[in-house]
């Protein structure tokens, strides 16, 4: 799902950390080329180096070896924690150019960080990039070129690719021993989710992906998330998909009211780690979907809903995922 709820602001000193070099893509007429997943090409003389991302895109190509000089986007947390969506980029490592209200830069301070790509994430169902607008993208483009990495419609594995060929055309060495050993444990942790998934069908159990906010529950609709509908399509974990989708919202989700949080019950229940969306402490609170035996027994698991797509994000994400399905699973026994 889609979050449009909040921006983190904390000015940090600029500094990148250092990746590996390879051959980088070259057009006809020299230079360096990258045609984005909008089909807009962008060149330039040189490869690009001075790098502004969204954080989770940020995240994905730190995991792949791009430094970057600049972020948008949630970064720290109320409490100083690092915002999961960022993964292993250090705050401290950073210029966050983050504007004032959601998709908004400060235009100011990415121009002056000198430049020379914006990446971010781009939902079909949105104008604009993930966490800016069209009109300040409009804006940005008078600086910068920017490239966007679909993130709706495609498989997990598929976007992780997309941003690992975008960090290949930036010069990394992605087949490097380390995103090679990132991979393996990828696709460890996707055996054991896919033992798990056929144990939890052969029982008929189910997994229900939820949040909430004060205002209102929502029940996650797998396919329209990428990580979701991997771990359903691919690997065969159970989870629900809800009847009635938001279509206005992109069909993310289904909004129900909090006395209607025990339409849909699982055996396990998913909840959004955002920070936006209520703990299940918090979600407790409402006597309907505390009457839950799955919410009573305590059998949640998290969903790192804005993950950044790469194998060592999600190698982490998924092996815990299936600790804690295995540990809530023998519970229930």
């Amino acid at each position: 799902m889609v979050s449009r709820t909040r921006v983190a602001g904390l000015v940090a000193a600029v500094a990148a950390l250092a990746g590996c070099s390879a051959p980088a893509p070259q057009d006809a007429a020299g230079g360096w080329s990258f045609t984005d997943d909008r089909g807009v090409q962008v060149r330039s003389g040189e490869v690009p180096e001075r790098i502004i991302a969204q954080v989770s895109a940020a995240g994905a190509l730190h995991d792949f070896g791009v430094p970057v000089v600049g972020t948008f986007g949630p970064l720290v947390r109320d409490d100083g924690s690092t915002e999961p969506e960022a993964g292993g980029i250090d705050p401290a490592a950073v210029t966050d150019v983050t504007g004032p209200g959601y998709g908004e830069l400060n235009l100011e301070a990415a121009a002056g960080l000198r430049p020379d790509l914006l990446v971010s994430g781009k939902y079909a169902e949105f104008d604009g990039l993930w966490h800016l607008t069209a009109e300040q993208e409009d804006k940005v483009r008078a600086f910068v070129p920017t490239v966007g990495v679909e993130q709706s419609g495609r498989s997990l594995p598929e976007t992780i690719g997309a941003y690992k060929e975008l960090a290949r055309a930036l010069g990394s060495d992605v087949d490097s021993e380390r995103v090679r050993a990132d991979q393996a444990r990828f696709d460890a942790a996707a055996d054991r989710l896919r033992g798990i998934g056929a144990r939890m069908r052969a029982e008929g159990r189910s997994i229900l992906a939820v949040g909430g906010t004060k205002q209102e529950f929502f029940v996650v609709v797998p396919g329209r998330n990428p990580d979701l509908d991997y771990y359903v399509r691919e690997l065969g974990l159970p989870i629900q998909t809800p009847a009635h989708p938001d279509t206005a919202g992109g069909g993310y989700f289904e909004r129900l009211a909090w006395e209607n949080a025990g339409a849909y019950t699982g055996d396990v229940l998913m909840w959004d780690t955002r920070e936006a969306s209520l703990p299940p402490e918090q979600l407790k609170r409402n006597p309907v979907f505390a009457a839950q035996e799955s919410a009573r027994e305590n059998r949640f698991v998290e969903w790192d809903a804005v993950a950044p797509f790469s194998y060592a994000s999600y190698a982490d994400i998924m092996t815990r995922l299936a600790d804690h399905l295995e540990a809530r699973l023998s519970a229930a026994s």
